[in-house]
């Protein structure tokens, strides 16, 4: 069963604001094992949510909803404008790989050359569907896991 990270959802269109801005960016994003290994369950999918989780509360990003299935992460989220959305990927992306491989040994036998995560990510904006569709299909996917994002 997918594990589910879900912060908070937001029902209605709210603009957030720093310093110097008034922004509403929403991203859906999903990144995906390399080789689509299924070794996302139990102890790791729970601290891969940790570290993706640990990640956004250190660079201001929002969880609005999230699913770590077997073999990829999704995650709808927040970024504030100072945050370039291929930086914030590098930095879930390197950081969770480097810290599983460290604290999960047994994953040097499937992932010999200190890559966890396939290479490129997927990313849409919220604006060309709604943010409802988007939750929709998160709830689905959490309740109904497909194995593969296709």
């Amino acid at each position: 069963m997918p594990v589910s990270f879900i912060f908070r959802v937001f029902k209605v269109m709210q603009y957030e604001k720093g310093k110097h801005s008034v922004y509403y960016h929403r991203y859906h994003v999903v990144w995906i094992t390399k080789y689509r290994f299924k070794v996302l369950r139990g102890g790791l999918a729970r601290r891969v949510r940790d570290i993706v989780r640990q990640i956004c509360k250190e660079q201001g990003v929002d969880i609005i909803s999230g699913v770590v299935s077997a073999d990829h992460v999704h995650l709808f989220v927040s970024i504030p404008p100072k945050l370039a959305l291929s930086d914030f990927i590098r930095l879930a992306k390197g950081r969770s790989s480097f810290k599983v491989q460290q604290e999960f040994p047994d994953l040097k036998k499937r992932y010999w050359g200190r890559r966890f995560w396939g290479r490129g990510y997927f990313s849409t904006t919220s604006g060309a569907i709604t943010d409802d569709v988007i939750l929709q299909y998160l709830e689905n996917h959490i309740e109904k896991p497909t194995g593969a994002s296709r």
